[in-house]
């Protein structure tokens, strides 16, 4: 399904395996969480990533990338950070690609001295950059006249 970014079926059979008694474990929801991503379903993923919580089913890191990568195609740059910010207080693991997803984000909302604050966090957190963080690094740096 979020190959196919078939968000609505994957949401359908989430609801399908809940109502069947299907245990919920955080591969199921990284699945539909990623294909609401695909999809710029920010919202839903959000739901999705709160559902969790609330059926006591554990958050890691892909689940959480997942979702602040939507909230980055969505333009929810302060989602995203609030995901991350959750993740470094609930010590969930973070990567580059949790922080490049973040650092998107803010650039794509305008939030560039957020999104330097954030490339400080990764060092601190000693995450190692890549090439996409170094080439958003760019774009940040460009657009903040820094």
């Amino acid at each position: 399904c979020a190959k196919a970014g078939e968000w609505m079926r994957a949401i359908d059979l989430l609801s399908m395996m809940s109502s069947q008694g299907v245990d919920l474990n955080t591969t199921t929801y990284s699945a539909v969480i990623s294909a609401c991503e695909k999809a710029g379903e920010w919202r839903r993923a959000l739901a999705l990533l709160n559902s969790m919580s609330q059926q006591s089913v554990d958050v890691d890191t892909i689940v959480c990338s997942a979702a602040i990568s939507a909230c980055e195609k969505g333009g929810e740059w302060f989602a995203a950070i609030q995901i991350l910010t959750s993740m470094l207080t609930r010590q969930v693991e973070v990567n580059t690609i949790t922080f490049n997803a973040a650092i998107s984000a803010c650039d794509k909302g305008g939030q560039w001295s957020r999104a330097i604050k954030i490339m400080s966090a990764m060092t601190a957190q000693g995450v190692q950059a890549d090439t996409i963080t170094y080439s958003a690094a760019m774009s940040v740096y460009g657009k903040s006249g820094q």
